[in-house]
């Protein structure tokens, strides 16, 4: 099926691109830091319920996520803090109230807040129109950090036909959602050029570890396997290595070590640099024009 949105190339045949000075392979870590509705049926289980009849409120398996929140999310901003490295968030708006120190470490430690919804919930399924959503998602983000985000990442990845309308219209420059390459891309929009900014499934621990169930150490094997072949690879083209990451995933115990694995591969690694999303953004803008709005 053709994509309705971005034109159809070999990612190895698209426009030149000069490497940003700092390195060739690009690593953009990107923690989700969320808020599930104690109220509400959670959006994905480690624990299933007693034959099979889901309940409200289900403690088990918000306490997992809460876990990371109060466990997981400290040891990975220490760990990416303590090693002058820079992370962005993915962060549903709500966590602003509900977690208020997160926000605040985040914060603190300087990482760039892209939208999340507001609360753990796909735009098709969060209530209320997808553009009110969209704009008091932005609107939360703005008041605590002072910024307007300039990057989306839908809950769940999840987007209805006209979403990338949508985030253009609420001034919104790129959208992790579109796992298709590992570069960026121009999307076409009717309310003008959205850009799609690298993301990964096969590099994200929530694929890794709650859906697909691998044994701790997995996602380092994969992170160091990529890295080898961007090695090669980035000699002719960069290359963005997208990070996914959960606090109630890898800032458990015991697969945190090979988080900071993971770190520690990736800056002993020539031609690395880390960057936020709007430095990714703002890198391959300058290197490919925005295209002209479809008329």
């Amino acid at each position: 099926m053709s994509n309705p949105r971005i034109p159809y190339f070999f990612s190895d045949e698209g426009p030149a691109l000069r490497a940003p000075a700092d390195g060739r392979i690009l690593v953009h870590l990107v923690v989700n830091v969320e808020n599930w509705d104690f109220n509400s049926p959670m959006p994905r289980a480690i624990v299933t319920p007693p034959h099979g009849k889901e309940t409200v409120p289900d403690v088990p398996n918000f306490g997992w996520v809460d876990y990371g929140m109060r466990a997981g999310l400290p040891r990975m901003i220490e760990a990416i803090q303590t090693r002058g490295l820079t992370a962005s968030t993915s962060c549903n708006a709500s966590v602003i109230e509900a977690y208020p120190r997160a926000a605040e470490r985040m914060l603190e430690a300087g990482w760039e807040f892209i939208g999340h919804g507001v609360h753990q919930k796909s735009l098709n399924d969060a209530g209320g129109g997808e553009s009110d959503v969209v704009r008091l998602a932005l609107d939360i983000i703005q008041k605590f950090t002072g910024r307007r985000p300039r990057g989306w990442l839908g809950p769940g990845l999840r987007e209805t036909h006209g979403t990338p309308e949508t985030l253009v219209a609420a001034g919104i420059d790129y959208v992790c959602d579109w796992c298709i390459d590992d570069l960026p891309n121009w999307l076409r929009t009717d309310n003008g050029p959205l850009l799609s900014m690298p993301y990964n499934l096969e590099l994200n621990d929530s694929i890794v570890y709650a859906i697909e169930k691998h044994a701790t150490g997995q996602l380092l094997d994969r992170v160091r396997r990529t890295v080898e072949l961007f090695v090669r690879e980035s000699v002719r083209r960069p290359r963005v290595l997208a990070l996914g990451l959960h606090p109630h995933l890898i800032g458990v115990p015991h697969r945190f070590g090979s988080f900071e694995q993971m770190l520690d591969l990736l800056m002993q690694t020539p031609g690395v640099c880390f960057m936020q999303g709007s430095q990714i953004a703002d890198w391959y803008a300058g290197e490919v024009a925005r295209p002209e709005a479809r008329a």
